[in-house]
């Protein structure tokens, strides 16, 4: 099982390397001659040690001649090593942005449940901490792997054209390095995962902490929260020590095996050369001697970069895992696209729930006509928002089906679908950026009259103008100081800038004092005339006016009629508004 996910993302990752073969070829081109010059050093300098012991005199002119060769060698190899390290950056951070670029798309392409079902530090940490992780893996697979390949085929070429006996105990016996490498990264690929997974955990707590830290201190849990902090700290450390440990032990394993390579490779050497003849001089054991090192050198490197790549890999596997994610249910081929909407919404017999063992809404009908406003009640769980979800397609119906203008929904783009409806939720989204970026955020195009005039209408004109630079004060992620009310004010002014043909209003006034409300109310009523509007509250003064009130409980729309009508059956809706209403 193991393999086949290497494999897979073996395959995954040259498929983003495609892009950048050229590169690649360019740098494997390099790497060989820069190889190939450095491998030619020990050869000059051999040949300059037996030039210098010469029975007689040594030879100067030859060994000047030498010298300069070596110095040539040195200058293009440190050339071509850079123009590498250049192309190697070049390919991996490419690598790098073009699959955050692939996962970024995919998170927008995924269905809202797949984001509602994850945490957000989570998914943070498989963007950013874990393609990190694998940008460090791959440059070193880049800037080690290859170069140490090559100089391996290239000494055992050269040792063997001066000692085959001598080359034949190299040979023999370093594989061991390969063998303790390749166990060693077996058992801590496991290990690595392990640390990414808890890392990814260790950034869903820190998000969420930070988010909420406010209610945190107000409820007195930092201890609470510290201590989950530490429990998955101690964890991570835990696992991080352990990975690191074993793979640690990686390079003095192979370097033992080595130093026993080149202690054999002297001693052979040695004697061959007391022995005389042309079987081995100083020289050459001194060349013998350099490319024994060279050869087990790119041993150690290559298990060291193996090792590495075992924690690349997971990581890369949990970001591959991300991008191959299903997506959303793709758009109608031949979708309903027609210029204007005019709002007329119907639910046939619709079911949904977010869970197959827990049913929520069931057998679901409603006819709501163009212009109309509906208002949605009822007690927290009875699939209020559920409805929303339903109208805007984050959510797909289980059975039956909801129709705009007599189309099925599905025959809509979601693009087009969505941008019917002008949506302020109770929750407040906004962007780190301008008042006015925030408010234009559905516009980006809107004039600088036309986001004064939302803002005014949204009555937040007054106090954007009191902010140090207006509308192009700078606020942080979620609205920085703002209190919670300014934040709705800004996201109902995005909503009033746009003015879509429907609107979704979920519980829009929930974090504004009485006396706003009232001015909104208005302002609600101007912007709603002539719309298809929804509206979710719990307070129920705000829906007195709405064409048809219905009352949900556990999915059902167990009353529907206007507010007189309601209260006059003396039924569950006049509990809830006598509820609300009992002490004035």
């Amino acid at each position: 099982m193991k393999l086949k996910q290497n494999v897979k993302t073996f395959g995954m990752v040259f498929k983003y390397l495609k892009i950048y073969r050229i590169h690649f070829a360019i740098s494997l081109l390099f790497t060989a001659v820069s190889v190939a010059l450095t491998l030619y050093v020990p050869i000059l300098v051999g040949t300059a040690i037996d030039y210098a012991l010469g029975q007689n005199a040594v030879d100067l002119t030859s060994i000047q001649q030498i010298l300069v060769k070596i110095l040539i060698s040195v200058l293009i190899t440190g050339i071509l090593q850079w123009l590498i390290n250049v192309l190697n950056n070049r390919m991996t951070y490419g690598i790098v942005r073009n699959i955050r670029h692939s996962a970024f798309v995919r998170i927008q392409q995924l269905p809202v449940s797949y984001i509602d079902s994850h945490q957000t530090g989570e998914i943070i940490s498989r963007v950013v901490t874990d393609v990190d992780q694998f940008a460090d893996g791959l440059l070193m697979g880049f800037s080690q792997l290859f170069n140490g390949v090559m100089t391996i085929l290239g000494t055992l070429i050269f040792m063997l054209i001066i000692s085959p006996p001598v080359t034949l105990i190299v040979v023999l016996v370093t594989p061991l390095s390969l063998f303790v490498a390749a166990f060693i990264a077996k058992k801590t690929y496991s290990m690595f995962k392990l640390q990414s997974e808890i890392r990814s955990e260790q950034t869903a707590l820190i998000d969420e902490m930070i988010s909420g830290h406010k209610i945190v201190v107000a409820f007195g849990q930092e201890e609470n929260v510290q201590e989950r902090f530490d429990e998955i700290n101690h964890q991570l450390s835990k696992a991080s020590l352990r990975a690191i440990f074993f793979s640690s032990t990686t390079n003095p394993s192979t370097r033992f095996v080595n130093s026993v390579v080149y202690t054999l490779v002297a001693l052979t050497g040695a004697l061959l050369c007391l022995r005389g003849g042309s079987m081995m001089s100083i020289g050459k054991l001194s060349s013998f001697l350099s490319y024994s090192n060279q050869y087990t050198k790119p041993f150690n490197e290559i298990s060291g970069v193996v090792t590495e790549l075992q924690n690349a890999l997971a990581c890369a596997a949990r970001v591959f895992e991300l991008i191959d994610e299903p997506v959303q249910i793709p758009d109608c081929e031949m979708p309903c696209d027609p210029e204007t909407v005019h709002g007329d919404i119907t639910f046939r017999e619709v079911s949904f729930s977010y869970r197959e063992d827990k049913p929520l809404i069931r057998g679901f009908n409603l006819d709501a006509y163009a212009g109309q406003h509906i208002a949605i009640v009822g007690p927290t769980g009875c699939g209020k928002t559920t409805l929303i979800n339903l109208l805007m397609r984050f959510y797909d119906v289980n059975e039956g089906s909801i129709s705009l203008d007599g189309e099925d929904i599905r025959d809509y783009t979601r693009k087009k679908l969505r941008g019917s409806y002008g949506m302020v939720l109770q929750d407040t989204w906004l962007s780190s950026g301008t008042i006015r970026d925030n408010i234009a955020f559905g516009k980006p195009d809107a004039t600088d009259e036309e986001v004064v005039a939302a803002a005014k209408s949204a009555h937040a004109h007054s106090f954007i103008r009191r902010l140090p630079n207006g509308y192009e004060t700078v606020i942080s992620e979620d609205g920085g100081s703002l209190s919670q009310g300014q934040k709705q004010l800004l996201c109902i002014a995005r909503v009033m800038l746009c003015l879509p043909e429907m609107l979704i209003l979920d519980e829009a006034t929930s974090s504004i004092d009485t006396r706003t409300e009232i001015r909104i109310q208005k302002a609600f009523t101007t912007m709603m005339r002539g719309r298809t509007s929804f509206i979710v509250a719990h307070r129920l003064s705000t829906i007195r006016e709405a064409d048809i009130i219905l009352v949900m409980r556990d999915g059902n729309i167990v009353e529907q009629g206007d507010h007189h009508t309601l209260l006059a059956k003396n039924g569950f809706y006049s509990e809830l508004y006598r509820s609300q209403f009992a002490n004035q």
